[in-house]
Parts: structure tokens; C-alpha cells; sequence
């Protein structure tokens, strides 16, 4: 899977994407990252890449011309259009099925704003859907093209050890994820539950779906509202909160 990052900020992404789990995936070549300066595609002698916004108002614009030459660089030299996607406050937030929808995409770009925004025209001549992380407003797209890409990319076949990895994550299956321990069998006075050393699989996999249950329930009562749960899992909830 191949991700394009059009940004006034490339260098930015090195730090992140090219470490853990993202940086072994493109060393192997199972996802490619590039990010493309839109500065240097500015018909400004001093790489200026934003005005004062038409009607007035506070702050400048990003404007049309050398986002557009930026992707333009990309997409002459391809037989097909990739999926662009802007990040941006007013778009559709992201969460995990966006993320399993996006991750059938073999390329997507990413237009990261800054300032006040970016020209429309743009969004309406390139821009296949907007995205936002939250609500909330950040100084740029350039994390939330870091979310996007860190997210989509572990659900690419490849790029983790075993699918397993993923699959009962918090979220996957529209709960919360069980607890988690390791080495020390004790510590502080806390001790590991005993069903987890039992060796009993079946018995541990019940017990982590009942914790995933109650974890949801008590901590995401919004996705709990959602679970399409069994009269035995409900009376399993009801026994472990009395």
C-alpha cells in the first residue's frame, strides 16, 4: 500500500513513521510513505504558499495552485487516480471501519492544511473525502495524517506477525480490550488471575470476553449501546458489576 503526503512539513514524518512497527513494514516494502513539499511547487520566488483570504477575515489561506502542481506531480505519472483524502476539522471522523474501508485502497493521499484552510477549489477539483481525528482543531494535518496512516497500515496484510495481533485489539470487534499482564506473577501486592495460568483456553477466552464486556460497559457506554450481545453475555455483565 502506497501513501502520498502533500505537507508544507515533510521532515516531520521521518521521526515518527520511520520508527517501530511502520519503519520495519517499509524497510520490507509492504507499505511505501513519501512526503511531498508543496512548497516546492510554489511559482513564488520566496516559496510563499498562502494569501489573504477574498471577503477578509483573520489569518491566510493556502492557495490553490501549488497544492494542485504537488499532486499533479504525483498522478501524471499514473494509470489510475488514488484516493484523496484531506484532513480536516469538518470531515467525517475517523475510527477503526474507516480504517478497515481505507485499508482496501492501494494508494491514498493525504492533503494536510494549515493556516486558515486551504483554497475550495481544491477540495472540490482533487478531494475524494475529508477526515477528522476529532473534534477538536489542531495547527495542521500533519499528525492526523500520522493517525491515519499508523492505523490503516497494521491492518495491511504483512505488516504485523500474525493477524491475531489486531484482531482482538480494543475497538476491532466494537469493544474494549481485555487486560493485559506479564512477568511478575506479582507486583505490589497485585497478583495475575489465576484463569490465565490455568492452560484451560477455553476458559481464558471466556473470561477475556467477559472482561472485554465489562470494560466496555463501564468505560465506553457509548459502543456498549451498540453490542449486539447474547442473553448469556448480558447475565455473565450482570453477575461480574454485582
Amino acid at each position: 500500500m502506497k501513501f502520498d503526503i502533500l505537507t508544507l512539513f515533510p521532515e516531520i514524518f521521518d521521526a515518527v513513521l520511520k520508527e517501530s512497527i511502520i519503519g520495519r513494514a517499509q524497510e520490507k516494502n509492504i507499505i511505501e510513505v513519501n512526503a511531498i513539499n508543496i512548497r516546492d511547487f510554489t511559482l513564488d520566488k520566496h516559496r510563499k504558499v498562502d494569501d489573504y483570504p477574498y471577503g477578509g477575515g483573520t489569518g491566510m489561506v493556502m492557495m490553490a495552485q501549488p497544492i494542485y502542481d504537488a499532486y499533479m506531480s504525483i498522478v501524471e505519472k499514473l494509470d489510475y487516480k488514488p484516493k484523496v483524502i484531506y484532513l480536516s476539522p469538518q470531515g467525517k471522523l475517523f475510527n477503526q471501519s474507516m480504517a478497515e474501508r481505507l485499508k482496501e485502497e492501494k494508494h491514498l493521499i493525504l492533503l494536510c492544511g494549515h493556516y486558515e484552510g486551504i483554497d475550495e477549489r481544491i477540495i472540490e477539483e482533487i478531494v475524494d473525502e475529508e477526515v477528522s481525528i476529532g473534534d477538536y482543531v489542531l495547527t495542521g494535518g500533519e499528525l492526523p495524517a500520522m493517525v491515519l496512516i499508523d492505523c490503516i497500515s497494521r491492518l495491511v496484510p504483512g505488516v504485523l506477525a500474525k493477524e491475531e495481533a489486531y484482531l482482538d485489539e480494543s475497538l476491532n470487534n466494537g469493544m474494549l480490550e481485555y487486560p493485559q499482564y506479564t512477568r511478575p506473577y506479582e507486583f505490589k501486592g497485585r497478583k495475575v488471575p489465576d484463569i490465565l495460568l490455568s492452560g484451560h483456553h477455553a476458559n481464558i477466552n471466556k473470561w477475556r470476553r467477559r472482561q472485554s464486556i465489562k470494560r466496555t460497559y463501564l468505560k465506553r457506554p457509548d459502543l456498549f449501546s451498540q453490542l449486539n450481545l447474547s442473553d448469556e453475555d448480558r447475565k455473565l455483565l450482570e453477575e461480574d458489576l454485582r
